[in-house]
Protein backbone atom coordinates (compact mmCIF):
# COMPACT_ATOMS: atom_id res chain seq x y z
CA UNK A 1 0.00 0.00 0.00
CA UNK A 2 0.99 3.93 -0.41
CA UNK A 3 1.76 5.93 2.47
CA UNK A 4 -1.59 7.59 2.12
CA UNK A 5 -3.59 4.09 2.01
CA UNK A 6 -1.97 2.85 4.82
CA UNK A 7 -2.17 5.58 7.13
CA UNK A 8 -6.16 5.07 6.69
CA UNK A 9 -6.19 0.87 6.48
CA UNK A 10 -3.87 0.54 9.68
CA UNK A 11 -6.66 2.18 11.62
CA UNK A 12 -9.35 -0.68 11.82
CA UNK A 13 -12.77 -0.39 13.19
CA UNK A 14 -14.01 -1.76 16.49
CA UNK A 15 -14.04 -5.49 16.65
CA UNK A 16 -16.65 -5.34 19.48
CA UNK A 17 -19.38 -2.60 17.87
CA UNK A 18 -18.14 -2.21 14.42
CA UNK A 19 -17.45 1.84 14.66
CA UNK A 20 -15.39 3.36 12.08
CA UNK A 21 -14.23 5.98 14.36
CA UNK A 22 -11.88 4.52 17.42
CA UNK A 23 -13.66 4.03 20.50
CA UNK A 24 -11.62 6.60 23.57
CA UNK A 25 -11.21 3.81 26.97
CA UNK A 26 -11.78 6.32 28.98
CA UNK A 27 -11.04 4.60 31.82
CA UNK A 28 -7.74 4.11 34.76
CA UNK A 29 -8.77 0.63 35.57
CA UNK A 30 -10.31 -2.98 34.14
CA UNK A 31 -11.87 -5.80 35.74
CA UNK A 32 -9.56 -8.95 35.87
CA UNK A 33 -11.11 -12.50 35.84
CA UNK A 34 -8.72 -13.59 38.54
CA UNK A 35 -5.60 -12.03 40.19
CA UNK A 36 -2.94 -11.21 37.22
CA UNK A 37 -5.53 -12.59 34.59
CA UNK A 38 -6.69 -10.21 32.30
CA UNK A 39 -7.43 -8.92 28.90
CA UNK A 40 -3.99 -7.31 28.17
CA UNK A 41 -5.16 -4.15 30.12
CA UNK A 42 -4.76 -3.72 34.03
CA UNK A 43 -4.04 -0.02 34.36
CA UNK A 44 -4.19 2.44 32.01
CA UNK A 45 -0.55 4.35 33.48
CA UNK A 46 0.75 0.85 31.96
CA UNK A 47 -1.73 0.09 28.43
CA UNK A 48 -4.61 1.44 27.54
CA UNK A 49 -6.31 0.13 24.56
CA UNK A 50 -7.02 3.76 22.70
CA UNK A 51 -2.68 4.36 22.92
CA UNK A 52 -2.68 0.95 21.77
CA UNK A 53 -4.00 1.43 18.85
CA UNK A 54 -1.99 4.83 18.25
CA UNK A 55 1.21 3.30 19.02
CA UNK A 56 1.03 0.77 16.57
CA UNK A 57 -0.76 3.40 13.80
CA UNK A 58 3.07 5.09 14.13
CA UNK A 59 5.32 2.19 14.16
CA UNK A 60 3.65 1.08 10.48
CA UNK A 61 4.49 4.43 9.83
CA UNK A 62 8.26 5.07 10.74
CA UNK A 63 8.58 1.15 10.10
CA UNK A 64 10.01 0.72 13.76
CA UNK A 65 9.22 -2.52 16.15
CA UNK A 66 7.15 -0.96 18.40
CA UNK A 67 6.29 3.12 19.88
CA UNK A 68 5.15 4.45 22.94
CA UNK A 69 3.06 7.20 23.50
CA UNK A 70 3.49 10.44 25.85
CA UNK A 71 2.58 13.30 27.29
CA UNK A 72 4.39 15.76 25.59
CA UNK A 73 7.42 15.95 23.40
CA UNK A 74 9.52 17.00 26.16
CA UNK A 75 7.95 13.66 28.20
CA UNK A 76 9.55 11.49 25.23
CA UNK A 77 13.02 13.24 24.97
CA UNK A 78 13.26 12.88 28.85
CA UNK A 79 12.41 8.99 28.69
CA UNK A 80 14.89 8.94 25.97
CA UNK A 81 17.37 10.38 27.80
CA UNK A 82 16.65 8.39 31.20
CA UNK A 83 18.52 5.06 29.48
CA UNK A 84 21.87 7.25 30.18
CA UNK A 85 23.96 7.08 33.51
CA UNK A 86 26.58 9.16 35.09
CA UNK A 87 29.41 9.58 32.85
CA UNK A 88 27.64 8.96 29.55
CA UNK A 89 28.20 11.57 26.81
CA UNK A 90 25.83 12.89 23.88
CA UNK A 91 26.95 14.91 21.12
CA UNK A 92 23.75 16.91 19.98
CA UNK A 93 22.79 19.24 16.82
CA UNK A 94 24.14 22.75 18.05
CA UNK A 95 20.36 24.35 16.26
CA UNK A 96 18.71 22.20 18.98
CA UNK A 97 15.19 23.07 20.74
CA UNK A 98 15.32 25.31 23.28
CA UNK A 99 13.11 23.00 25.09
CA UNK A 100 15.77 19.61 24.32
CA UNK A 101 18.61 22.21 25.61
CA UNK A 102 17.12 23.16 28.35
CA UNK A 103 16.26 19.59 29.32
CA UNK A 104 20.14 18.82 28.47
CA UNK A 105 21.16 21.28 31.11
CA UNK A 106 19.25 19.76 33.76
CA UNK A 107 21.25 16.10 32.75
CA UNK A 108 24.35 17.97 33.25
CA UNK A 109 23.52 18.22 36.55
CA UNK A 110 23.58 14.14 36.84
CA UNK A 111 26.36 13.60 35.25
CA UNK A 112 25.62 13.44 31.33
CA UNK A 113 27.49 15.87 29.50
CA UNK A 114 26.44 17.53 25.90
CA UNK A 115 28.95 17.99 22.87
CA UNK A 116 27.00 20.45 20.97
CA UNK A 117 27.79 19.73 17.42
CA UNK A 118 27.11 21.33 13.74
CA UNK A 119 25.74 17.70 12.24
CA UNK A 120 26.01 18.89 8.85
CA UNK A 121 29.96 18.71 9.24
CA UNK A 122 29.89 14.86 9.35
CA UNK A 123 33.75 14.65 9.85
CA UNK A 124 33.45 16.70 12.78
CA UNK A 125 30.46 14.95 14.40
CA UNK A 126 31.88 11.49 14.00
CA UNK A 127 35.30 13.18 15.40
CA UNK A 128 33.54 14.35 18.49
CA UNK A 129 32.77 10.35 19.27
CA UNK A 130 34.62 8.98 22.04
CA UNK A 131 34.02 5.29 24.33
CA UNK A 132 31.89 7.73 26.67
CA UNK A 133 29.23 9.12 23.92
CA UNK A 134 26.20 7.17 24.14
CA UNK A 135 23.41 9.43 21.85
CA UNK A 136 24.34 11.22 18.84
CA UNK A 137 21.10 13.44 19.19
CA UNK A 138 19.45 15.29 15.50
CA UNK A 139 17.05 17.06 14.40
CA UNK A 140 16.78 17.04 10.83
CA UNK A 141 15.59 19.40 9.70
CA UNK A 142 16.45 22.20 12.78
CA UNK A 143 14.98 24.31 14.83
CA UNK A 144 14.65 27.37 13.57
CA UNK A 145 17.83 27.39 11.10
CA UNK A 146 16.51 24.06 9.23
CA UNK A 147 19.90 22.77 8.51
CA UNK A 148 19.59 19.16 7.13
CA UNK A 149 21.70 16.11 8.55
CA UNK A 150 23.08 13.32 6.53
CA UNK A 151 20.62 10.55 8.75
CA UNK A 152 21.89 7.70 6.84
CA UNK A 153 26.02 8.59 6.73
CA UNK A 154 26.33 9.66 10.29
CA UNK A 155 24.12 6.27 11.22
CA UNK A 156 26.82 4.21 9.36
CA UNK A 157 29.65 5.68 10.38
CA UNK A 158 28.89 6.21 14.26
CA UNK A 159 28.56 2.44 14.32
CA UNK A 160 31.91 1.82 13.16
CA UNK A 161 33.80 4.25 15.11
CA UNK A 162 31.78 3.49 18.48
CA UNK A 163 28.79 0.15 18.09
CA UNK A 164 27.22 1.21 21.37
CA UNK A 165 26.22 4.57 20.12
CA UNK A 166 22.74 5.35 19.42
CA UNK A 167 21.13 7.85 16.96
CA UNK A 168 18.93 9.47 17.69
CA UNK A 169 16.43 11.86 15.28
CA UNK A 170 14.05 14.25 16.53
CA UNK A 171 11.49 13.90 13.06
CA UNK A 172 8.92 16.72 14.54
CA UNK A 173 9.67 19.31 11.78
CA UNK A 174 10.00 16.29 8.76
CA UNK A 175 7.24 13.75 10.00
CA UNK A 176 7.10 10.32 8.89
CA UNK A 177 4.95 12.01 5.65
CA UNK A 178 8.30 13.30 4.87
CA UNK A 179 11.25 10.98 6.02
CA UNK A 180 11.75 7.56 8.36
CA UNK A 181 15.03 8.19 9.56
CA UNK A 182 15.07 4.61 10.74
CA UNK A 183 14.91 3.12 7.51
CA UNK A 184 17.76 5.36 7.11
CA UNK A 185 19.83 3.66 10.40
CA UNK A 186 18.83 5.80 13.36
CA UNK A 187 17.99 3.58 16.26
CA UNK A 188 15.23 5.56 17.97
CA UNK A 189 12.76 8.51 16.59
CA UNK A 190 11.07 11.19 18.90
CA UNK A 191 8.36 13.51 17.61
CA UNK A 192 6.77 16.15 19.49
CA UNK A 193 2.85 15.02 18.00
CA UNK A 194 1.77 18.39 19.50
CA UNK A 195 3.10 19.26 15.54
CA UNK A 196 2.12 18.13 12.24
CA UNK A 197 0.95 14.17 13.71
CA UNK A 198 -1.92 15.81 15.54
CA UNK A 199 -1.62 19.22 13.29
CA UNK A 200 -4.66 21.29 14.27
CA UNK A 201 -2.96 22.57 17.17
CA UNK A 202 -5.67 21.34 20.14
CA UNK A 203 -3.15 18.48 21.61
CA UNK A 204 -0.16 17.92 23.72
CA UNK A 205 1.44 14.98 23.14
CA UNK A 206 5.19 12.83 21.96
CA UNK A 207 5.65 9.64 20.57
CA UNK A 208 9.04 7.32 20.61
CA UNK A 209 9.36 4.69 17.85
CA UNK A 210 12.28 1.98 18.21
CA UNK A 211 13.59 -0.33 16.00
CA UNK A 212 14.35 -3.38 18.45
CA UNK A 213 12.40 -5.43 21.26
CA UNK A 214 15.90 -4.13 23.93
CA UNK A 215 14.90 -0.77 23.27
CA UNK A 216 11.51 -1.23 23.66
CA UNK A 217 11.73 -2.95 26.51
CA UNK A 218 13.37 -0.30 28.40
CA UNK A 219 11.74 2.73 27.41
CA UNK A 220 8.62 0.84 28.38
CA UNK A 221 9.54 0.01 31.75
CA UNK A 222 10.87 3.59 32.23
CA UNK A 223 7.41 4.98 31.23
CA UNK A 224 5.38 3.07 33.11
CA UNK A 225 7.98 3.52 36.15
CA UNK A 226 7.61 7.40 35.81
CA UNK A 227 3.81 8.03 34.67
CA UNK A 228 4.01 10.51 31.53
CA UNK A 229 1.48 8.47 29.09
CA UNK A 230 -0.99 10.18 27.03
CA UNK A 231 -4.17 10.27 27.89
CA UNK A 232 -7.04 8.63 26.06
CA UNK A 233 -8.71 11.39 24.38
CA UNK A 234 -5.17 12.78 23.35
CA UNK A 235 -5.11 9.53 21.84
CA UNK A 236 -8.08 10.11 20.05
CA UNK A 237 -7.26 13.45 18.89
CA UNK A 238 -3.75 12.16 17.61
CA UNK A 239 -5.15 9.56 15.51
CA UNK A 240 -7.51 11.80 14.07
CA UNK A 241 -5.22 14.18 13.04
CA UNK A 242 -2.93 11.68 11.81
CA UNK A 243 -5.06 10.40 8.70
CA UNK A 244 -4.74 13.64 7.51
CA UNK A 245 -0.79 14.18 7.61
CA UNK A 246 -0.29 13.34 3.95
CA UNK A 247 -2.76 16.15 2.55
CA UNK A 248 -1.55 18.62 4.79
CA UNK A 249 2.06 18.12 4.49
CA UNK A 250 1.50 18.17 0.69
CA UNK A 251 -0.27 21.31 0.59
CA UNK A 252 1.82 22.88 3.15
CA UNK A 253 5.44 21.82 1.66
CA UNK A 254 3.85 23.30 -1.72
CA UNK A 255 2.73 26.97 0.00
CA UNK A 256 6.27 26.89 1.88
CA UNK A 257 8.05 26.85 -1.44
CA UNK A 258 5.93 29.17 -2.67
CA UNK A 259 6.59 31.46 0.12
CA UNK A 260 10.31 30.76 0.25
CA UNK A 261 10.15 32.00 -3.17
CA UNK A 262 8.94 35.04 -2.88
CA UNK A 263 10.81 36.14 0.31
CA UNK A 264 14.09 35.43 -2.08
CA UNK A 265 12.12 37.73 -4.57
CA UNK A 266 14.75 40.84 -5.71
CA UNK A 267 11.89 43.34 -4.72
CA UNK A 268 12.41 42.58 -0.85
CA UNK A 269 16.00 42.05 -0.59
CA UNK A 270 16.41 45.30 0.82
CA UNK A 271 15.13 44.02 4.20
CA UNK A 272 15.44 39.87 3.60
CA UNK A 273 19.24 39.05 4.43
CA UNK A 274 19.22 35.01 4.35
CA UNK A 275 16.32 32.82 3.59
CA UNK A 276 16.19 29.57 5.44
CA UNK A 277 13.94 26.55 3.67
CA UNK A 278 15.82 23.61 1.83
CA UNK A 279 13.77 23.36 -1.50
CA UNK A 280 15.70 26.13 -2.18
CA UNK A 281 18.68 25.52 -4.33
CA UNK A 282 20.69 27.66 -2.43
CA UNK A 283 20.43 25.90 0.75
CA UNK A 284 23.87 24.25 1.89
CA UNK A 285 21.73 20.97 2.12
CA UNK A 286 19.62 20.89 -0.51
CA UNK A 287 20.68 17.89 -1.79
CA UNK A 288 20.94 16.03 0.88
CA UNK A 289 17.15 16.59 1.93
CA UNK A 290 16.74 15.93 -1.95
CA UNK A 291 18.28 12.25 -1.23
CA UNK A 292 16.48 12.24 1.85
CA UNK A 293 12.77 13.59 2.03
CA UNK A 294 9.67 13.23 0.04
CA UNK A 295 8.69 16.91 0.88
CA UNK A 296 10.79 19.91 1.99
CA UNK A 297 8.48 20.74 4.82
CA UNK A 298 5.77 23.57 5.69
CA UNK A 299 8.92 25.92 7.79
CA UNK A 300 10.44 28.44 6.94
CA UNK A 301 13.19 30.85 8.99
CA UNK A 302 14.31 34.32 7.40
CA UNK A 303 16.56 36.55 9.62
CA UNK A 304 16.08 40.63 8.20
CA UNK A 305 18.65 43.06 7.52
CA UNK A 306 18.14 45.11 9.72
CA UNK A 307 19.29 42.41 12.78
CA UNK A 308 17.66 43.66 16.05
CA UNK A 309 15.04 42.03 17.95
CA UNK A 310 13.26 45.14 17.43
CA UNK A 311 13.02 44.86 13.46
CA UNK A 312 11.80 41.26 14.31
CA UNK A 313 9.07 42.15 16.50
CA UNK A 314 7.79 44.77 14.26
CA UNK A 315 7.08 42.07 11.56
CA UNK A 316 5.96 39.46 13.78
CA UNK A 317 3.28 41.86 15.24
CA UNK A 318 2.14 43.34 11.97
CA UNK A 319 0.57 40.10 9.99
CA UNK A 320 -2.93 39.58 10.36
CA UNK A 321 -3.39 36.22 8.61
CA UNK A 322 -0.18 34.44 10.37
CA UNK A 323 -0.74 34.44 14.29
CA UNK A 324 1.78 35.01 16.60
CA UNK A 325 2.50 31.87 18.73
CA UNK A 326 4.88 29.25 19.62
CA UNK A 327 4.27 25.82 18.10
CA UNK A 328 3.92 24.79 14.85
CA UNK A 329 2.59 21.89 11.97
CA UNK A 330 -0.78 23.12 12.49
CA UNK A 331 -3.75 23.87 10.17
CA UNK A 332 -3.65 27.90 10.89
CA UNK A 333 -0.14 29.59 10.07
CA UNK A 334 2.13 30.51 12.78
CA UNK A 335 4.63 33.23 13.12
CA UNK A 336 7.23 33.24 15.71
CA UNK A 337 10.37 35.17 16.54
CA UNK A 338 13.04 32.25 18.41
CA UNK A 339 14.84 34.65 20.39
CA UNK A 340 12.13 35.94 22.80
CA UNK A 341 9.69 32.61 22.06
CA UNK A 342 11.07 29.40 21.31
CA UNK A 343 14.77 29.61 22.00
CA UNK A 344 14.81 31.99 24.42
CA UNK A 345 16.25 29.45 27.37
CA UNK A 346 18.78 29.12 24.41
CA UNK A 347 22.58 31.28 26.15
CA UNK A 348 23.40 33.82 23.69
CA UNK A 349 27.01 32.16 22.61
CA UNK A 350 25.32 28.69 21.99
CA UNK A 351 22.43 30.94 19.77
CA UNK A 352 25.06 32.89 17.44
CA UNK A 353 27.28 29.44 17.11
CA UNK A 354 24.05 28.21 15.23
CA UNK A 355 23.43 30.77 13.52
CA UNK A 356 20.10 32.08 15.29
CA UNK A 357 20.06 35.63 14.47
CA UNK A 358 18.31 38.20 16.47
CA UNK A 359 16.16 39.28 13.88
CA UNK A 360 15.37 35.83 12.66
CA UNK A 361 11.61 34.73 12.58
CA UNK A 362 10.04 31.64 11.64
CA UNK A 363 7.26 30.42 9.66
CA UNK A 364 4.76 27.72 10.17
CA UNK A 365 2.72 27.55 6.63
CA UNK A 366 -1.09 26.25 7.71
CA UNK A 367 -3.28 25.05 5.14
CA UNK A 368 -4.74 28.71 4.10
CA UNK A 369 -4.96 29.73 0.77
CA UNK A 370 -0.89 30.76 -0.44
CA UNK A 371 -1.43 33.84 -2.54
CA UNK A 372 -3.30 35.29 0.78
CA UNK A 373 -0.48 34.26 2.78
CA UNK A 374 1.98 36.20 0.29
CA UNK A 375 0.11 39.22 0.30
CA UNK A 376 0.07 39.21 4.78
CA UNK A 377 3.62 38.65 4.61
CA UNK A 378 3.90 41.59 1.49
CA UNK A 379 2.53 43.84 3.73
CA UNK A 380 3.70 43.11 6.86
CA UNK A 381 7.41 43.49 5.79
CA UNK A 382 6.22 47.06 4.23
CA UNK A 383 5.72 48.25 7.93
CA UNK A 384 10.33 47.89 7.87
Amino acid sequence: MKEETKIIQNILSDPLTGAISTPIYQTSTYVQESPGIHKGFDYTRTNNPTRKILEKLITNLEYGYASLAFSSGLASVDAVLKLLKIGDEIIAVDDIYGGTFRLLNLYKKLGISTNFVDTTDIEKTISSISDNTKLIWLESPTNPTLKISDIEFISNKSKKKNPTVLVVVDNTFASPAIQNPLKLGADIVVHSATKYLSGHSDVLAGLITVKNIDLYEKLKYIQNATGGVLSPIDCWLTIRGVQTLYLRIKKQSKSAYKIASFLKDKKNSDKIDKIYYPGLSHHKNHFIAVKQQRYFGGIISFSLKKNTIESAKQVVTSTRLFKLAESLGGTKSLICHPVTMTHKSTPLDIRINAGIQDSMIRLSIGIENVDDLIEDLDQALKAL
